[in-house]
């Protein structure tokens, strides 16, 4: 997967605004209702990651999930970074 260069990676986050960069990487937070539905939201995520073949480093405390996104195997952020985090949205959507 090619990465992506900087004029389109701020594109592609303006898509995902609740997305940050950083560096190589771009971070979210999602604060569940609870404990058991941040969970769930995990357990979505997994199920999307494996989808794709690609893994997010999660976070997990209390109700808060703290997520990043990079390729590291192509070593920065690529297309895939940014349509797994919109899936993420759409995840985290359907339980707040």
């Amino acid at each position: 997967m090619d990465l992506l260069d900087d004029p389109a990676i701020e594109r592609k986050l303006a898509g995902v605004p609740d997305w940050s960069r950083e560096g190589d990487e771009i971070r979210r937070t999602i604060t569940a209702p609870d404990f058991p539905t941040a969970i769930r939201i995990v357990d979505e995520i997994a199920v999307e990651a494996e989808r794709l073949n690609h893994h997010p480093d999660i976070d997990i405390r209390w109700r808060r999930l703290h997520l990043v996104l990079s390729t590291h195997d192509a070593g920065g952020l690529t297309e895939l970074d940014f349509s797994l985090a919109a899936r993420i949205d759409e995840i985290a959507a359907s339980h707040t």
